[in-house]
């Protein structure tokens, strides 16, 4: 059985391998932009919203792939047993270049860290230093995200803001023009993002401790 991760991470791919982002792809199929954008793979309520088959047929055509390989990228979504994913401290996260526009790792800084098979090649673990997210999270805790895995309310989600900052919150919810967030910790401040001002935003789906 097909996933919704699977089909949206395979859409990414189909992107990624014409060198192109998920909004790029859109533009060239002919689609609006923003048809492919993560904030559109999931309803304000929290249910899944699937691609349709038109969007992926055009898709097809404009990248000059056939459906066989689209069915290739989807079998071949899951991480091999330990492979283990990129690793990055919390504090660095932030740091120019770490991720790109998807809020996929990139670039230098990445270590490894082993993890068991996880339905994301874009999934990361990041490191948390010091007591900040205490507590949610002590020192040394890894947490593993998930950029193709579907937010609900309540989940805690990684989000990098037009300013440059990247946060750890508790998703609460998303609406056409605000992400409100909760905070973690007593020493972060709770907050609602205009939903311009959030670059990327990606589930938490395992932490160390």
């Amino acid at each position: 059985m097909l996933t919704h991760a699977q089909i949206w991470m395979a859409i990414d791919r189909l992107a990624a391998r014409s060198k192109l982002s998920a909004s790029g792809l859109a533009k060239r199929a002919g689609l609006d932009p923003t048809t492919f954008n993560k904030s559109k793979r999931i309803t304000p309520d929290g249910r899944a919203r699937w691609p349709s088959t038109e969007s992926v047929a055009k898709s097809l055509a404009a990248t000059g792939a056939t459906l066989d390989q689209f069915v290739a990228l989807i079998s071949d979504e899951v991480q091999p047993p330990d492979k283990g994913v990129p690793l990055i401290s919390f504090a660095k996260a932030a740091a120019t270049g770490r991720f790109d526009g998807n809020g996929f790792p990139l670039g230098d800084g990445w270590d490894t860290i082993p993890f068991p098979a996880v339905e994301d090649i874009h999934a990361y673990a990041l490191e948390i230093t010091g007591d900040s997210l205490l507590p949610a999270y002590r020192d040394g805790t890894h947490v593993i995200v998930s950029p193709a895995a579907p937010i609900r309310r309540g989940d805690r989600v990684v989000v990098k803001t037009s300013s440059g900052e990247v946060l750890l919150r508790e998703f609460k919810r998303k609406t056409s023009n605000t992400l409100e967030l909760k905070s973690l910790s007593p020493e972060q401040a709770e907050g609602t993002l205009g939903a311009e001002d959030a670059v990327w935003i990606a589930r938490i789906v395992w932490a160390s401790q």
